[in-house]
């Protein structure tokens, strides 16, 4: 059988698996509509976690920036993997304590303030769209190129699937469907590896093979013959100063995520949401301490099979014609010598790759059954998917429950609360689909800008709400929205306005590290210079701090 066809039969039986969790678990609450009725079991909560976060970034896109980086590339690895731990043991036993549906939940409670409850929904908001753009991207592109449609009927096919089961099972649902989703990516992602780790060196263990191999030597004096730096030198692409405020922002800006902290509402106790932080790091691991051995395998499978080889050659390469179709690869003769050559400068390159396609074409590239390669796309799909769902839920109770019933209708009844939440869904899916369509760059690049809003807007709010009782509303306040308007800016500016990256070179994926620093600054000051929360506030917070004892 074709690729396609043993796409349509894996991604269309993964779909039917996914679409039927969500009808088995449709609900007619808030509470299962919001957090899953805090029933989750810790494992499944661990592999949901692990799902929701290891987005379509992680999947489709982290490997290929690696591939590209090379050792540059280990941010996005330190970054996520450190932020994860950061959030498990810093923060997130304390916000399950605490008790509350979402992150703005928590800072309009600790904060005592409608106002500082908006900001943080904005900030809710910001971040998810941007995040959710990522997503969409990766479905496009799984879709254009394996279902031989184009990006706009890809993104609308996503769309309904996500918002069928984000609608009807809300969290619930959308859990249970990320634990079959996180079965599905992981097998899609270690398949392909083990099978080329095997080829190319004759380990099976991809992380043995990358570490024990000679390939790392190999590549090195490749990319030297082709006048790139070593795929192993440090700092060959960025900056160290660089390397560091990205690392960092994307660490802190894991600790703030909204729709990862919420997973810790969805278990039954603060005990539970410990043993589901651990199993969610087990789960994240797997993966991540294989991406870096599938981006090396998978620049030196590229560059060997298209560098100098003649046009004709390279066009009798099935996958070659059907990823040109998508115009994520486009060959350019240059020179008229009838021969491509890959080339660390612009003007003399003759073969362009989008970053977001190497792990997607990685199975083709090395002549893998064609079932593998369906696999990897039923794969992207369900990281790019579970990940859109528990953002989209983000946006919805966001509206819902944090502005609409908190603010507007304290009265409101569990049905009128979850058709508001269902119609928020609705009209986010929209936005979504407008994302998917206009992108603002690769999938793991828009992610990262994501991290640098959460980290520059909650991370500092939700730290000295837990561990410093002295700061107060008007703090809280100036604090995120100087923080969030700065990154914003700066993101803005650098990527889209021409503006040159004047804080020491650091880029837009990096200046949340900064955006952050000014919001602990604004904040610690603001609140020593005004009154104190009061005092009901302050022993909430002392005891937020104080361990509890669970049978």
């Amino acid at each position: 059988m074709s690729v396609e066809l043993w796409t349509i039969i894996l991604v269309g039986l993964s779909f039917v698996v996914y679409i039927y969790i969500g009808w088995q678990s449709r609900v007619e609450n808030t509470k299962d509509f919001f957090i899953a009725g805090q029933g989750i079991p810790s494992i499944a909560n661990g592999a949901a976690t692990a799902a929701d976060w290891m987005s379509a970034a992680s999947f489709i896109s982290m490997a290929g920036l690696i591939s590209f980086l090379g050792y540059d590339g280990s941010i996005y690895l330190m970054g996520w993997t450190g932020g994860y731990v950061l959030l498990a043991l810093l923060l997130a036993p304390y916000l399950r304590k605490f008790g509350k549906y979402t992150v703005p939940d928590f800072v309009g409670d600790r904060y005592y303030s409608n106002i500082a409850r908006l900001v943080a929904v904005v900030a809710a908001i910001f971040i998810s769209l941007t995040y959710v753009a990522g997503q969409m991207r990766g479905v496009g592109i799984v879709f254009s190129r394996f279902l031989q449609v184009d990006v706009n009927t890809g993104v609308i096919i996503g769309m309904i699937i996500v918002g069928f089961f984000a609608v009807l099972g809300g969290m619930k649902g959308i859990t249970w469907t990320q634990v079959a989703q996180y079965c599905v990516l992981i097998f899609a992602y270690l398949i392909p590896a083990i099978a080329i780790a095997y080829k190319l060196t004759g380990n099976p263990i991809p992380q043995l093979a990358f570490t024990t191999s000679d390939i790392a030597d190999k590549l090195n004096l490749i990319q030297l013959d082709l006048g790139f730096k070593e795929y192993t030198q440090p700092f060959a692409n960025k900056s160290m100063i660089d390397v560091l405020f990205i690392t960092i922002a994307l660490m802190v800006g894991t600790a703030g995520l909204p729709h990862i902290i919420v997973r810790f509402y969805t278990v039954k106790s603060v005990r539970a949401a410990r043993f589901s932080a651990g199993w969610a790091l087990l789960f994240i691991a797997i993966l991540y301490t294989t991406a870096p051995a599938v981006g090396m395998f998978s620049r030196y499978n590229l560059i060997t099979s298209l560098h100098n080889q003649t046009i004709a050659e390279v066009q009798k390469l099935d996958w070659v014609n059907k990823w040109e179709k998508t115009k994520l690869l486009t060959f350019e003769d240059k020179n008229k010598d009838g021969r491509l050559q890959l080339t660390p400068n612009q003007e003399t390159n003759e073969i362009t790759i989008d970053k977001d396609i190497i792990v997607l074409s990685t199975p083709e590239v090395a002549n893998l059954p064609p079932w593998v390669i369906a696999l990897v796309a039923a794969g992207g799909l369900a990281a790019a998917l579970s990940t859109a769902s528990g953002l989209l839920l983000v946006i919805s109770s966001s509206v819902a429950h944090d502005v609409y019933y908190r603010i507007f209708d304290s009265t409101a009844s569990e049905e009128k609360r979850v058709f508001v939440g269902r119609v928020v869904v609705g009209f986010a899916l929209v936005l979504a689909g407008y994302f998917g369509v206009n992108p603002p760059g690769f999938v793991s690049e828009v992610v990262a800008f994501a991290f640098g809003l959460a980290a520059a807007s909650f991370f500092p709010v939700i730290f000295l709400g837990i561990f410093d009782k002295r700061t107060n509303s008007e703090g809280a306040i100036a604090g995120m929205l100087t923080g969030l308007i700065f990154t914003i800016i700066y993101i803005v500016g650098v990527k889209f306005a021409g503006m040159s990256p004047w804080f020491f070179g650091v880029s837009a994926e990096g200046i949340g590290t900064l955006g952050m620093i000014i919001n602990f600054i604004v904040t610690l000051i603001v609140s020593r210079l005004t009154p104190p929360p009061p005092a009901e506030i302050q022993a909430l917070v002392e005891d937020l701090r104080t361990p509890i004892i669970e049978e």
